[in-house]
């Protein structure tokens, strides 16, 4: 008989669950402070069983007005880095906090409270650590930026609920017509977007739940002012010289079809009295993007962090179509105050412009550029003050070359609060991951922005993983790094080559008991030559020579050559910690586990999935054959499992293989014909490659999956592609033609799982059927 009650693994891992979360770190501005951030694990059912409005594609709590599960903060203790004293910022007892960052100043810090009918906005001071609400609003929480601090850091700008908006709308009784869409003839993929507006009482929740009142919240006096009409803010975004503000706000007619980002917009600049000074550019429905294109007009509006007033913007010059043929796709502008003048074009870009990064002074700046059929990723260095001058090529790579990264430049806040690429003299610094064929390796190294030569100033040694935090001496020669190794937990410490380091945090190790846990990396080859590889977990006390029943768990990613697609990626140096619906877990109940087993799909972004299929059967059989070489592994007791489109490949090998005894298939997407404009990286519509939709989909093999399956999925599942309608077909359909198939449904719960009652019994699921069909049957 099947009971429909929520289910509890194993106390081996209830006993882990139990652990609490490490705090979070958060350096302050002036690198004299860290902020210890503690947190609340797992919430339990009922908060997310708590009221929630879907409204285009947002998920707000109406009796919060915010987002629909709340921050799970419990406490905030400030550390002084010099002395290491500790000092608890006092709270009231069981709120929930989200802290909100720093002041530009480092005095301060700004954080909510949530409460069971509010958001409440607090300040407290690092001096007295004694933290004050501030009276006379409520935070709006349900879209935008709802806090962020003034440049001179006086005071807060907000997002609060208006005064005086009365009630909320009420459910019309009956209908008062049709949801009517029309089309006029253009052309425009629509994504599999969930959680979308479905009538004109939806609007109506909308517009009354997401509008919101801009107010500005000065300290000393601790007062507030409202700045213009209320709207629907999508972002809000002071000046870095506090004198201006960059409002963008969503407009009508909202759309069924997509979620609140792509609706009307209009970009404009207010004065400190919320009145309009320039107007950015008005924005209609982004409703005809092209696949993996851009919206044509200005995108990604924001100000140059290292001027007074200076809007920077970008723009299609391919209509933003990647389809398109052009000497150069886009082009970065640029307008100051008091914005009278035309833009001055900064730079553009051959491939499609990705980001900016920008240097504290001179002009500098990097800019980033993609080729989506190359896969390739190129850094320019600008002059800003002098944009006639050609840029420089400063690195390019394969997105997928781990082993080429130089890393990325570390940045610093300005006095005013703006994140820039930190500048000693001539030298930026990098920090990167350090990927090698042995694992990640953490470096920092100097780079000189005139010879592009490095530097390298720490390397994390072979036995443990070390990463740069953050950097404390302008020079680099002090900096902070997080420390741990396979019997280590993650702590901080403060580094200077040359010395010892000095622990500024010592949190114990939370679970003593996986310490025995084996953990290495495995190489290996596809039959096909590509290298592969996957890290070896095997549970404590196993001995050497002991086939185990196995689980392999897996994530299929896309590569333009098999170059890429073998390289190594994470450390077996990194401390073990098991925590949500880990399949790790299975640790604990005696299983081997080919963990993040390399599924390569390889091949040009437009056909590589034409041997999808080919690819992942020859992936596992692989890592398979590989495993039982080593002897931790029975052939006959194997198992597999994924989330996500790791589900959509265990799924896809039940069907074309024979290797699992089971799998496990979490919150995946079946049926490719349900995401018909493209789906992860496959960029063709079903239209123009029906064949590969079908043979990948398998819903349409599902009279062949004869293997046991065990598919999970939230029932509000809101990732696009994801709804649980895929996992409901796959069950009726294996069902339907006599396979071994059981379903479930977690309820309230989105793409991942949260709920301490989910998080159980998703592990006891897991556990259940993998004991049911891997493990070997017991003698009677």
């Amino acid at each position: 008989m099947i009971s429909n009650r929520y289910q509890r693994p194993p106390k081996e891992i209830t006993d882990i669950l139990d652990v609490g979360p490490t705090p979070g770190i958060s350096l302050s501005p002036t690198r004299e402070f860290l902020l210890l951030i503690e947190r609340a694990n797992y919430p339990p059912i009922e908060d997310l069983a708590a009221p929630m409005l879907k409204l285009a594609g947002l998920r707000i709590n109406p009796h919060t007005n915010g987002q629909h599960l709340a921050p799970r903060g419990t406490g905030l203790i400030l550390q002084t880095i010099a002395t290491g004293e500790q000092r608890r910022v006092v709270v009231p007892e069981g709120v929930n906090i989200g802290f909100q960052g720093w002041s530009p100043n480092g005095k301060l810090l700004a954080f909510t409270i949530t409460t069971d009918n509010a958001i409440q906005l607090w300040v407290a001071s690092v001096m007295d650590i004694i933290a004050r609400q501030i009276g006379g609003l409520t935070i709006n929480g349900a879209y935008g930026v709802p806090v962020q601090w003034l440049p001179d850091s006086s005071g807060l700008l907000v997002q609060a609920i208006i005064h005086d908006r009365g009630g909320p709308p009420v459910q019309p009784k009956a209908p008062l017509g049709p949801a009517i869409e029309e089309s006029s003839g253009r052309s425009g993929p629509v994504r599999t977007y969930q959680d979308l507006l479905q009538n004109t009482h939806d609007e109506d929740l909308l517009a009354y739940y997401g509008r919101s009142q801009l107010m500005t919240v000065e300290l000393a006096t601790m007062s507030t002012m409202p700045l213009g009409s209320a709207s629907l803010f999508a972002s809000v975004e002071i000046s870095p010289d506090g004198v201006h503000i960059l409002v963008e706000q969503i407009k009508t007619p909202f759309s069924y079809l997509f979620p609140v980002n792509r609706f009307p917009q209009v970009i404009e600049v207010w004065n400190r009295l919320g009145e309009l000074t320039y107007v950015v550019a008005a924005l209609p429905l982004l409703d005809n993007i092209p696949i993996e294109g851009v919206p044509t007009g200005p995108r990604a509006v924001t100000w140059q962090p290292n001027q007074p007033a200076t809007l920077v913007w970008m723009e299609a010059l391919d209509e933003g179509d990647p389809r398109n043929t052009v000497p150069h796709r886009d082009r970065v502008l640029s307008l100051a105050a008091p914005f009278e003048s035309a833009p001055t074009e900064l730079v553009r870009t051959a491939q499609r412009c990705t980001g900016i990064l920008w240097g504290e002074k001179d002009g500098l700046a990097f800019v980033r550029d993609y080729d989506r059929d190359r896969r390739w990723t190129r850094t320019l260095q600008i002059n800003t003050e002098h944009p006639d001058v050609t840029p420089t090529l400063i690195w390019e790579r394969s997105i997928n070359d781990r082993y080429g990264d130089p890393g990325n430049p570390i940045g610093r806040f300005l006095p005013n609060g703006q994140s820039v690429m930190w500048q000693h003299g001539n030298f930026l610094f990098l920090r990167s991951s350090g990927a090698t064929p042995k694992g990640d390796r953490p470096f920092l190294d100097r780079f000189d922005l005139t010879t592009h030569a490095t530097n390298r100033l720490f390397a994390c040694d072979d036995e443990s993983y070390e990463s740069v935090v953050a950097l404390l001496a302008d020079d680099a020669s002090q900096f902070i790094t997080q420390h741990e190794s396979p019997y280590d937990p993650p702590n901080v410490f403060l580094y200077a080559p040359g010395q010892a380091r000095k622990a500024l945090t010592n949190f114990p190790d939370p679970m003593p008991q996986l310490r025995g846990i084996h953990k290495e990396l495995v190489t290996y080859e596809r039959s096909d030559g590509v290298q592969l590889s996957f890290t070896l977990y095997l549970p404590p006390g196993h001995q050497k020579g002991q086939p185990l029943p196995t689980i392999m768990w897996a994530y299929p990613r896309e590569f333009n050559d098999p170059s890429t697609a073998g390289q190594v990626s994470g450390s077996t140096n990194r401390f073990t910690s098991i925590s949500g619906i880990s399949h790790l877990f299975l640790l604990t109940q005696g299983y081997a586990i080919l963990d993040e087993a390399t599924i390569p799909v390889v091949g040009t972004p437009e056909l590589a999935n034409d041997t999808f299929i080919e690819q992942v059967v020859a992936s596992a059989q692989a890592a398979i054959d590989k495993a039982v070489e080593m002897g931790v592994t029975d052939r006959d007791h194997i198992g597999v499992g994924g989330h996500s489109y790791g589900a959509f490949m265990t799924a896809n090998l039940l069907a074309h293989a024979t290797m699992f005894r089971t799998g496990v298939a979490r919150s995946g997407a079946y049926n490719r014909t349900l995401t018909p404009f493209g789906f992860q990286n496959e960029r063709r519509t079903f239209w123009e490659a029906p064949q590969i939709y079908m043979i990948m989909s398998p819903f349409a093999a599902a009279h062949k999956i004869k293997t046991p399956i065990l598919l999970i999925h939230g029932e509000a599942d809101n990732n696009p592609g994801t709804f649980p309608i895929q996992s409901e077909r796959l069950y009726h359909a294996i069902r339907g033609n006599g396979g071994t198939v059981r379903y479930v449904t977690l309820p309230h719960e989105s793409h991942g799982y949260v709920a301490r009652e989910s998080v159980e019994h998703t592990l006891w699921e897991m556990v259940t059927w993998f004991d049911r069909y891997v493990k070997p049957a017991k003698e009677s």
